[in-house]
């Protein structure tokens, strides 16, 4: 058993390391289930089978004990080396290839269900959602809100509550499912959506936004005009760059993409059934669904309501719309 538990433990940071050199592609819940099935192996072999065997082991060696201590003392000997309780604790210790298995399945499967079925962080790495969220701030996301998904498989097993216009939203990547985004529900199934001229309609209805004192962006050392937008029951602040244009350059091929108009004013787009238009609130600063298209129902991961640390700014703690 020692030598299987190296390999495998060899084998799960052999694939961390080529996660982190770049090797692989990564996939942390699948790495996070796969951790709590074999761990979890481990631990009932150990509460059924190891420890039980330990505890036969000790027991023996306490009778053995007992039986030695008594041939002594009918021979007139009282005074006996050895110490029970030392080789007792020794034979029940853990080998260290069941503390580093059976050990850690209760913190690893702790792990893995909160973050399946609770709560999952995230760091946020771009600027995309500037002035709401900064790169630097950690996040929570919920991840029942939308309805319960089983981890990996990511199959809705609960209905949860619909995604909402101005829902701050955790999904993955349509072009590439292995990446996690985080952008703003703009667009609802059904919905006509456009973004032209830099003002934000939805079913012919112009969004309402007011202009609000411009924002001071400490990286990149300027300011950018800043708006306060509605969308549903849901205020919050967006930037606009005012050098850049307000047409939308290079646009990939994506499904549904017949449904959306691109001129040299912005884009219109259709949203088609089970799917949403996501934008940053870094509008001019943000690959969104004006950019790849939409995001379809199954790769949502789940909504982001709060900034939970930013080592750079702690005030920024706290709940975000």
């Amino acid at each position: 058993m020692q030598a299987l538990t190296a390999a495998v433990l060899a084998a799960f940071v052999g694939y961390a390391g080529s996660w982190y050199l770049g090797y692989v592609e990564g996939n942390f819940a699948l790495l996070l289930f796969v951790a709590s099935v074999v761990t979890g192996l481990y631990w009932l072999a150990e509460h059924f089978y190891f420890l039980p065997q330990r505890q036969k082991a000790a027991a023996l060696v306490e009778t053995q004990d007992i039986q030695r201590r008594a041939d002594l003392a009918a021979k007139g000997i009282t005074e006996v080396d050895g110490n029970l309780q030392e080789a007792q604790h020794r034979i029940l210790m853990q080998p260290w290839w069941l503390d580093w298995t059976a050990g850690l399945f209760p913190v690893i499967i702790a792990v893995f269900l909160l973050r399946s079925f609770l709560f999952e962080p995230f760091k946020i790495p771009s600027g995309s959602m500037i002035p709401t969220l900064l790169v630097g701030d950690l996040i929570l996301v919920n991840k029942f809100h939308y309805g319960l998904r089983l981890p990996v498989l990511n199959v809705k097993v609960t209905e949860g509550t619909a995604p909402a216009r101005g829902d701050v939203m955790v999904f993955r990547y349509p072009p590439k499912p292995s990446v996690d985004y985080i952008k703003r529900v703009v667009g609802l199934p059904g919905d006509t959506v456009a973004y032209l001229n830099k003002r934000l309609t939805i079913n012919g209805q112009p969004v309402v936004t007011d202009t609000v004192p411009e924002f001071f962006d400490e990286d990149a050392m300027r300011y950018f005009k800043q708006y306060e937008e509605q969308l549903g029951d849901k205020k919050h602040r967006l930037l606009n760059d005012g050098d850049r244009p307000a047409f939308i350059p290079g646009a990939d091929d994506f499904m549904g993409k017949d449904g959306c108009s691109y001129t040299v004013e912005g884009v219109t787009c259709k949203v088609p059934q089970g799917h949403y238009f996501m934008m940053g609130d870094n509008r001019d600063n943000s690959m969104d669904s004006r950019y790849w298209g939409f995001v379809p129902d199954k790769n949502i991961v789940g909504k982001a309501f709060m900034v939970w640390m930013n080592f750079s700014s702690p005030k920024r703690i706290g709940f975000f719309n």
